[in-house]
């Protein structure tokens, strides 16, 4: 049974209803740009729009391994840190937008089937307190987190390439 035959309510749709938002804001936010426009980078920052759709893909990504297998499924698989932020010349916004689809859609599947409640150990990093877990439950709040302030930072990209903005 698909997703979209299930009924779900209560916080299972709830979630997925939020994190299914704040990827609509990301997705419209690049809706019409060319390859070029988005790997251009048009602030200060070394963000790009399509970037930022690598990064969130892969944070997303990450983050399901997290989910599923916990610290040692999530960091099982190599990850370019400097060049998840940028387009690579093979890179077709298309195909990033794609493999996004495809990671929010493995990404919902387990919102529908996880126990919300079941927890794994964090990654030893600085950033995490030393020997606390995460349910799978604040796992997505995390990720949807990331999804909005990634979709803010593209907001603010987009508005600097050609005055287009998400909202307003």
């Amino acid at each position: 049974m698909t997703i979209s035959e299930r009924v779900l309510t209560g916080e299972r749709a709830d979630l997925l209803q939020a994190v299914g938002m704040h990827r609509g804001f990301l997705r419209h936010t690049v809706r019409g740009l060319t390859d070029a426009q988005a790997a251009a980078r048009s602030t200060a920052s070394e963000l790009c729009l399509g970037g930022l759709i690598k990064h969130v893909t892969m944070v997303e990504h990450r983050w399901a391994r997290f989910m599923v297998g916990g610290a040692e499924a999530m960091e099982s698989e190599p990850v370019d840190w400097t060049g998840m932020f940028r387009m690579a010349d093979d890179d077709t916004l298309a195909d990033l937008l794609a493999r996004y689809a495809g990671t929010a859609a493995r990404t919902d599947e387990l919102i529908t089937t996880l126990d919300l409640d079941a927890s794994h150990p964090l990654p030893v990093a600085p950033w995490f307190e030393p020997g606390a877990s995460w349910s799978v439950r604040r796992t997505l709040l995390h990720v949807i987190g990331e999804t909005a302030q990634h979709a803010g930072h593209a907001d603010i990209i987009r508005e600097s390439i050609d005055g287009a903005k998400t909202m307003g």
